[in-house]
């Protein structure tokens, strides 16, 4: 007999915000931790930079030991990374050791794939569609709720508050999965380890994201920045040569290759760009001295977070509505709508950004459209793979999601730092830089918005919404 939602659902959605809350919480405060630990600007970015690459090469590794092992053993041990990390956190003065710390942390970036996996396995199939929305888009719901929570404890306690933070939530999370998460059945026994394909994947993300996030820094013309891009560019060439040859990939490339698995990627890249990029954007802007800059309106880390408050609402509530679209329409409707929700907000920002209530505004209508998308992408990879691969399936598409961050990041801080205003004692970004980032971000969701007229979506069965089944019985994709 499979387990009730109200008992699995809780514990999973936990652990989602956990590592969202924890991967963004430390973004507002990079100054002022740069200050404290008395490390430069430039050093202190490898508090996010090291989060990140051990995110994405951990994820996918974590979905297919999931798919071989079971999903319950491996999602301990990714919050089990996160609950470690923080520790270490709280304990530590050091910034070396700060930043081992968010490299254990970012072993919670397996939890996505493997929630999602879990939730196809366990669930009653009609509540399969809305428990994968819920817990993709609780992935722009923390994300959200990690930056107020950032303000409004450094309103009454130092940094390591944020890490404390980080701790409750992940023992928390731990406790709730081993008492409300069944042990799964579902292995993939006849799979096998694939360490030359892990090791060369983790080379050439670690080398692209190590260049992206550290190009402002370096100069994107550099001789390091320009070397990582080629090392990256032929260790990912070696890394597909060898998992299209050995008897067990870690990655099957024919399943990448499938239009709804390789163009649902594709707009997960674009969607990170555009969220993590705006969400950098919006809270430096609303934080700019605006006697200083005539634009801004000089907030504190919490007024600012209060500002992106209602993208983490949004994506909540999108999650639900995209569970229900999914169900009816299949998941190309409800990804093409989080896309265009993106872009509108964005684009809104570029044009309208004189009052806070316009802030407020573009922030609700991006995070509706955040929710809907990531609510949309796992349908669309669980329709398309076996439920033997969907680990690994819904971690690649996690890693793209962080990749297209790291790189809306880089590129939304080139923006802002290519146009500074002159004569000024410290520097600030003048208001066209903040328009051009704000367009760039949008343009970057509107394509997303187009990208699923690529799949080929096919319904099968008239199922109403009450008997609704999962993704893969509802909506047959072209493979």
């Amino acid at each position: 007999m499979r387990p009730s939602s109200a008992r699995v659902l809780p514990a999973l959605v936990l652990a989602m915000l956990a590592f969202s809350v924890v991967q963004t919480a430390v973004v507002p405060i990079l100054p002022s931790l740069a200050k404290e630990l008395d490390v430069s600007g430039s050093n202190i970015t490898w508090l996010m930079t090291a989060n990140l690459l051990s995110a994405a090469v951990l994820t996918p590794l974590l979905g297919r030991f999931g798919d071989l092992r079971g999903r319950k053993p491996m999602l301990l041990v990714s919050l089990g990374g996160l609950v470690a990390g923080s520790a270490l956190a709280v304990g530590t003065h050091s910034f070396t050791w700060l930043v081992v710390a968010r490299v254990l942390q970012g072993a919670g970036g397996g939890v996505l794939p493997l929630a999602i996996s879990i939730v196809r396995d366990e669930l009653p199939k009609e509540k399969v569609t809305g428990g994968v929305a819920l817990i993709s888009a609780s992935m722009g719901v923390g994300s959200g709720l990690g930056l107020v929570a950032t303000g409004l404890l450094l309103e009454h306690w130092n940094y390591k508050s944020i890490f404390w933070m980080g701790l409750a939530f992940g023992l928390l999370a731990v406790v709730l999965v081993i008492f409300r998460v069944p042990t799964d059945p579902v292995t993939d026994k006849n799979g096998g380890a694939d360490p030359l394909g892990a090791l060369t994947l983790a080379g050439w993300l670690c080398a692209l994201l190590v260049a992206v996030s550290q190009g402002n820094t370096w100069g994107w013309t550099s001789t390091r920045t320009l070397g990582l891009f080629a090392v990256a560019a032929v260790v990912a060439l070696i890394w597909g040569l060898i998992e299209v040859r050995v008897a067990h990939p870690l990655v099957d490339m024919k399943m990448m290759a499938r239009p709804a698995v390789a163009f649902t990627n594709l707009s997960g890249l674009l969607i990170g760009f555009g969220m993590y990029g705006s969400f950098m954007v919006i809270s430096n802007f609303a934080q700019t001295p605006e006697k200083v800059a005539h634009y801004g309106f000089t907030a504190s880390v919490l007024h600012a977070g209060v500002m992106l408050l209602p993208s983490a609402i949004g994506s909540m509530v999108a999650a639900p509505g995209g569970a229900l679209l999914i169900a009816r329409r299949g998941p190309r409707l409800p990804l093409v709508l989080g896309g265009l929700l993106g872009a509108v907000g964005l684009m809104y920002l570029a044009v309208r950004h004189g009052a806070e209530g316009d802030i407020y505004l573009a922030s609700a209508v991006f995070g509706l459209g955040v929710g809907l998308a990531y609510a949309a992408m796992p349908a669309y990879i669980n329709g398309a793979v076996p439920v033997e691969q969907s680990g690994i399936a819904n971690g690649m598409n996690a890693v793209l999601r962080t990749v297209g961050g790291a790189i809306g990041t880089a590129v939304m801080g080139a923006i802002l730092t290519g146009d500074l205003i002159p004569h000024l004692p410290i520097p600030l970004p003048t208001l066209d830089a903040y328009q051009h980032a704000f367009w760039v971000a949008g343009a970057m969701c509107l394509v997303a918005a187009v990208v699923p007229f690529a799949i080929r979506t096919v319904k099968t069965t008239p199922a109403p919404v009450e008997a609704a089944a999962s993704a893969p019985e509802l909506v047959k994709t072209d493979a």
